[in-house]
């Protein structure tokens, strides 16, 4: 415990303040915790002064919390109005908070934090009539043809008549708002979507699917079918459209994931093979994800072995690093050194990083440590400290990261703060966050073995 916490005082280490922060508290030593987290409130940085807030509030010192959070100066940032607001609903006071809000509710930031945090309040009745207004003008203006900035105002508003046991109100307010094409972005009929499946409306599910919405409609109704044990109408529906569809790139990923959750894997992979290779629809990055999802790895690596060279050269330059990442998985990390080993067009620190996690994978962890104290960038520094703490060396070996020392910051700035917050750490190669066909995020499971977060060593 002592090493994280020095490591959050003196390396200003924002992942490490919160580890030790959360350990504190658990043994109940919450003024030590309050002097870990501190410095950090101190910068303004507001996910800092947020945390900070809830380590006084566990204290008992709620006027101190409030104190902390409560905005000051002419020109106030929303994000720092939203936490004093978060923080009064944690003190019992919604009431306050909702008043506080209130003259700022033309933002759809601060909408979304007063649904969010009257939820469960008893206040849905007070939220829906300050919602309401702001969504009327939206409809309005948005029934003759404009784009209005409060668009999310409807979705929010069947979102409190939903949780508020209004649903019936909820599906026709918001149901009629997509049949007049009330709607900005076509998130509203999503929201839509999700709420008739949420409530088992298959029909209406099935209208909007064949009334033009489609894309927003098709897999909240295929999750609706197999949720009520009619997983053949979902697989018959989706299949129909694919069939018909002039682009059915959407629809061919709806069956995929649908077959995969159906544990037909080999049926899944039929599905997206004709396309594997297709310069612009490929799902074969999204099929190899949730093979290995699913603990089918070898399988994985089978289809990108089977890519042809063209491919990988023009449209798979991810498939090198997802092929490591699944060798790894297999317990082949030395194969997997070599092939990296042998490609030294790759970025210098990169191949080291990816080359140090595949050897802390196969327990060689000096090697590892000694492979990243070459390199002096930000990532190998990263995660050699990682791999540092793993090993629980002395404080003496630790590498120091050049920070400068805190600068005099607005305190309610939303930026990160100079010293005392968390540096971005990219991944290596083999941990990488990918994407799916039509920009699905998906972020694979790693198979690099670096910690995340700064935790206590084990003795």
């Amino acid at each position: 415990m002592d090493l994280v916490v020095r490591a959050a005082a003196e390396r200003g280490d924002w992942f490490c303040a919160q580890g030790a922060v959360r350990a504190l508290q658990a043994k109940g030593e919450r003024e030590r915790a309050w002097e870990v987290m501190k410095p950090f409130t101190e910068t303004g940085w507001l996910p800092a002064v947020s945390a900070g807030a809830d380590v006084l509030l566990a204290w008992g010192r709620v006027e101190e919390a409030l104190t902390l959070t409560r905005p000051v100066g002419e020109v106030v940032p929303t994000g720092a109005c939203e936490v004093y607001a978060e923080t009064l609903v944690k003190c019992g006071r919604a009431d306050e908070a909702i008043t506080f809000l209130e003259p700022r509710l033309r933002d759809r930031w601060t909408m979304r934090c007063l649904v969010a945090m009257t939820q469960g309040q008893g206040r849905d009745a007070r939220v829906l009539e300050l919602l309401v207004p702001l969504a009327d003008e939206a409809r309005h203006d948005q029934a003759q043809g404009g784009s209005h900035p409060f668009w999310e105002a409807l979705d929010l508003q069947a979102e409190v008549l939903e949780r508020s046991g209004r649903a019936e109100e909820a599906i026709r307010v918001l149901g009629d708002d997509v049949a007049e094409h009330r709607y900005g972005p076509r998130n509203t009929v999503q929201s839509y979507a999700q709420l008739l499946a949420r409530h088992g409306r298959v029909e209406q599910l099935q209208q909007a699917v064949t009334g033009g919405h489609a894309r927003e409609a098709l897999r909240p109704l295929t999750k609706a079918f197999t949720a009520a044990g009619r997983a053949q109408d979902a697989e018959e529906i989706l299949r129909r459209h694919i069939a018909t569809a002039e682009y059915p790139g959407n629809e061919q990923w709806f069956l995929i994931e649908f077959l995969i959750e159906q544990r037909r894997f080999e049926e899944a992979i039929a599905v997206g093979r004709r396309t594997f290779e297709d310069p612009w629809e490929s799902p074969l990055q999204g099929v190899v994800f949730l093979l290995a999802e699913n603990g089918l790895h070898d399988r994985a690596l089978q289809l990108l072995d089977e890519c042809s060279p063209e491919f990988v050269a023009e449209r798979g330059d991810w498939v090198p690093s997802n092929r490591w990442w699944l060798m790894g998985e297999l317990g082949r990390c030395r194969e997997a050194i070599t092939q990296i080993e042998a490609t030294p067009e790759r970025d210098a620190e990169e191949r080291a990083c990816t080359i140090a996690g595949l050897m802390a994978q196969d327990s060689r962890l000096d090697e590892a440590i000694s492979l990243l104290a070459k390199h002096p960038g930000d990532r190998a520094t990263t995660d050699r400290a990682h791999l540092l703490a793993r090993q629980n060396r002395p404080w003496k070996h630790w590498p120091r990261s050049p920070i400068s020392p805190p600068s005099a910051r607005n305190r309610n700035s939303g930026g990160a703060p100079a010293r005392a917050g968390p540096s971005t750490r990219r991944t290596t190669t083999a941990g990488a966050v990918r994407k799916t066909m039509k920009g699905t995020p998906r972020t694979r499971r790693s198979s690099l073995p670096i910690q995340e977060s700064c935790v206590e060593p084990s003795p």
